[in-house]
């Protein structure tokens, strides 16, 4: 693997089997999975920031978890560093050591923190749980510099608060210092401004940017918004039903989507000068279940521009142009 990636994941897939039983699952004909990542292959270089967006349900969220370790993967290959992750168990010392490289910040602060746990207490579990603090004092002294880092002040009012005393955009800062405080070298960060206000979302994703400056960062960003996906990232991918239909350099996706998911999603996007106009991509139908056996391309049963040829052979994804990748015929014919 290149020296430049941290990253590399190889056609990387998660079916969540529906069978209520093991008997029902012997005995039925045809097993039903939910394919929530269906053959994903990307890599992130080091310090990059690379975005996954797409609608809800397209398999972002289980990409990042998938990732991190949270859950295991039914087939497929993730290497961090060099190190392919299956092959390491929960018992190694080298699992343990990945864990403190590898931090996810959720989407939900509300769920994710505990409403029985002061900030400080909040802070300091982790410190003790991998035992990086020698004693009280360099433990506080670990917890102060993270909330100043992060922004968290005023530093002695907000420790002794549980997270029903604090705002939103003071809970999501917990749980960023909380990922930052173990010194990682990689980030998952899901959707992690989808439940601020407008008015206080810049001030985090400012601050994760200049904690990928500060600290030099690798991060996944995963969101649905894809306007925020242009501020964030240095390469995007658009995911559809558990697979990378493009991707490439974020200003290439911006200005020269080629798949017309993208750019249906572009076309969504509302923009504040009502001088200007833009055509809007129809996409007609709904979301086909992702239990759903494709035999061609996934999106076809949606696309305006889908004809017999769609659905004899799903299309893998080829580069067009430099580092700009797209699962689409058309767009290369």
């Amino acid at each position: 693997m290149d020296d430049d990636v941290m990253i590399r994941v190889q056609d990387l897939k998660k079916w969540y089997d529906l069978s209520s039983s093991i008997v029902e699952s012997l005995l039925s004909r045809k097993s039903r999975f939910v394919k929530a990542v269906d053959g994903v292959s990307f890599d992130i270089k080091r310090g990059e920031i690379f975005g996954l967006v797409g609608e809800s349900g397209c398999g972002k969220t289980t990409t990042g978890r998938l990732l991190m370790g949270v859950v295991p993967p039914t087939s497929g290959r993730v290497y961090f560093d060099g190190v392919d992750l299956s092959t390491i168990t929960n018992n190694d010392d080298e699992m343990k050591e990945l864990a403190l490289k590898r931090q996810m910040i959720f989407q939900d602060p509300y769920e994710y923190l505990s409403p029985w746990l002061t900030v400080q207490g909040t802070l300091a579990e982790p410190l003790r749980i991998h035992k990086l603090a020698d004693g009280k004092e360099e433990e506080m002294d670990r917890i102060r510099e993270i909330m100043k880092t992060v922004d968290l002040t005023p530093i002695d009012m907000l420790l002794p608060k549980y997270p029903y005393e604090l705002s939103g955009g003071q809970r999501q800062r917990v749980v960023i210092a909380r990922a930052l405080l173990l010194n990682p070298t990689f980030i998952v960060a899901d959707e992690p401004v989808s439940m601020l206000d407008v008015s206080i979302r810049v001030g985090i994703l400012n601050l994760l940017l200049e904690m990928r400056k500060k600290l030099s960062l690798t991060i996944l960003f995963i969101t649905h918004d894809i306007a925020v996906s242009r501020y964030m990232c240095d390469v995007i991918g658009v995911m559809y039903l558990g697979k990378l239909v493009e991707r490439g350099p974020t200003e290439k996706i911006i200005t020269e989507p080629l798949h017309p998911y993208t750019q249906a999603l572009l076309s969504a996007v509302p923009i504040p000068d009502p001088k200007i106009g833009r055509s809007e991509i129809p996409i007609k139908g709904g979301i086909p279940t992702s239990t759903y056996d494709f035999k061609g391309c996934r999106f076809a049963t949606r696309c305006p521009y889908a004809d017999e040829n769609c659905s004899l052979e799903e299309p893998e994804l080829v580069e067009v142009d430099r580092n700009h990748f797209v699962a689409c015929p058309r767009a290369f014919s």
